[in-house]
């Protein structure tokens, strides 16, 4: 099974930071973020991945390349400059990826365990997403359990997902958001969700990013 990493978005919120640096390139324990995820997901058996570009994308490619150095395969799909949004960009990948696989934001730090997403069916056109409890800059949520009602309470959406590639069939190419995707393939049925209770960080701000450094120092 292959892997994508969401590395497109343009970062605006940690500027000065990401002014000549994407977002997922920014370090973590000394290393890129996206480099974490690569090594977790290597653990759990995982070594073809895709990468999306845009903003400054150049620098991903030229520090991971082909991704030997790391004992992978790496494979870029490359957005324009303003990038495609997260289902956009999935979708423009979709030719480079396998009937299911499995979507990591590049711009969080989580000890999630991707091995369990293996060993999920799916069948085809639905999706599986990983929530977590409610950050402080997130406090209303994004979804509820699935086999709950409206309302019940709500929680993030990790970042963290598998997909079958036919979650996306019949929808145009271009520029699109998951979250409305989402939505509405959760009240088909066609989503299915977990909770994870552990650690799980959106680098959303320098200060969330220099928190996270210092957590994991001491």
């Amino acid at each position: 099974m292959k892997a994508m990493i969401l590395a497109a978005g343009r970062g605006q919120r940690m500027m000065p930071l990401t002014a000549e640096l994407p977002k997922p390139m920014l370090k973590v324990q000394g290393k890129p973020l996206i480099e974490h995820h690569i090594e977790r997901l290597k653990t759990a058996g995982i070594t073809d991945f895709i990468i999306n570009l845009a903003w400054q994308g150049d620098k991903i490619r030229a520090y991971f390349g082909d991704g030997s150095r790391l004992g992978v395969h790496i494979e870029y799909s490359q957005e324009p400059e303003q990038g495609l949004e997260t289902a956009g960009g999935i979708m423009q990948a979709l030719p480079l990826l396998g009937e299911q696989f499995i979507v990591i934001n590049g711009d969080i730090f989580t000890d999630y365990d991707v091995s369990s997403l293996l060993h999920i069916h799916l069948d085809a056109g639905e999706a599986h997403i990983v929530l977590v409890e409610n950050p402080a800059h997130n406090p209303d949520g994004d979804f509820t359990l699935r086999h709950l009602d409206e309302g019940s309470p709500k929680y993030t959406f990790s970042g963290i997902s598998r997909f079958h590639q036919q979650f996306f069939a019949g929808i145009a190419a271009g520029t699109h958001r998951l979250g409305p995707l989402l939505k509405e393939k959760l009240a088909e049925h066609s989503v299915s969700t977990e909770l994870y209770i552990g650690r799980w960080d959106d680098i959303g701000t320098p200060e969330r990013l220099a928190q996270l450094n210092n957590s994991l120092a001491g």
